[in-house]
């Protein structure tokens, strides 16, 4: 028998015992698990190769050694690049398991040995990491003062994906459109405002409200394309028929939007909570005001988002139930 893939005819051998063989007995390395997760993440050969620090024709000797081994067709090429296989993708989601269990391995010598109380390792949205991670690791760190806590401020889109990859316990975000729910489990816990902000003096001020036609002729500082906030913010545009704004600089730092907003005329959609946190005269991010519009910006509830079959350690189960608690007090 035989199977046609990508325009190759591979063979496809009698199914093996790895139970009894031993799947890396038989010649497959971490080397390649990391390959496969990094076709799986890019969608590239290329650019796998390139976030392994290889060469293309080192990445794709290391494919072909991969589907020798395993005796089955790992990626199929697409209009944009290349795409996992039934196959590649049942490899690819058993290598996450493996290097997270690699991960917590190394996290849990590293606490016996040094006797801290653990490590957790948290991804946030902006709104909901001021209002309620900050307080819950402020009750963690108290109570608890030898765990050692990450947290990285970023896009849904980069969050989710770095949960995915096992480099967060969870976070506080959204699902993005692209990725199948079904691989995470959510626990919706709020709600995120959205308003607009500008600078203290800044033309839009002298207006009582502000309405959708007296936005797009300025400039705008925006997170990147495929964005949730970002993309309801345009959505907000189209519902009221006003073109979108010409001149877009875009960003997913809060610091750089800041600077960018405080220093010319463009208009930036913040999370309320960031805005509260950075208007007035009294604040050190300097004179940011927010804009009185007379429309809303609808955005998703975020929520809790764990990887489903992998459960949280202890630390990160703790932080996890104080912001859980957070989120209904």
């Amino acid at each position: 028998m035989a199977e046609i893939i990508d325009d190759r005819i591979l063979p496809v051998a009698p199914s093996v015992d790895y139970s009894e063989v031993g799947i890396f007995r038989i010649g497959l390395k971490i080397s390649h698990l990391r390959l496969i997760l990094a076709i799986e993440e890019h969608g590239q050969i290329s650019a796998a190769a390139d976030a392994l620090s290889i060469s293309q024709p080192a990445a794709s000797r290391m494919l072909g050694e991969i589907e020798n081994i395993l005796k089955a067709p790992l990626c199929a090429r697409v209009a944009r690049g290349v795409e996992l296989t039934q196959y590649g993708k049942a490899l690819a989601r058993r290598a996450r398991t493996i290097f997270l269990e690699l991960r917590e391995t190394a996290r849990e010598i590293n606490e016996l040995k040094t006797g801290s109380g653990g490590s957790v390792s948290l991804g946030s949205v902006t709104g909901p990491a001021l209002n309620l991670a900050v307080p819950a690791i402020r009750q963690v760190s108290t109570a608890y003062p030898g765990i050692e806590i990450n947290i990285q401020i970023e896009n849904s889109n980069v969050l989710v994906r770095e949960l995915q990859a096992a480099r967060h316990d969870f976070v506080i975000g959204r699902i993005p459109d692209d990725l199948n729910p079904r691989l995470f489990n959510l626990v919706e816990i709020g709600a995120e405002d959205v308003c607009l902000i500008v600078r203290a003096g800044h033309p839009l001020l002298e207006k009582d409200v502000i309405v959708p036609a007296d936005l797009p002729g300025y400039d705008w500082v925006f997170q990147p394309q495929g964005t949730l906030l970002r993309r309801a913010v345009e959505d907000s545009f189209l519902s009221a028929g006003v073109p979108l704004p010409a001149t877009i600089i875009n960003t997913s730092s809060i610091i750089l939007t800041i600077s960018i907003v405080r220093n010319t005329n463009a208009v930036a959609p913040v999370a309320r909570d960031v805005a509260n946190l950075i208007a007035g005269d009294d604040s050190q991010a300097g004179h940011i005001r927010v804009l009185p519009i007379t429309f809303d910006i609808q955005i998703r509830p975020y929520s809790l988002i764990t990887a489903k079959g992998r459960a949280l350690p202890p630390s990160a189960k703790l932080l996890y139930d104080l912001i859980m608690k957070q989120s209904t007090a």
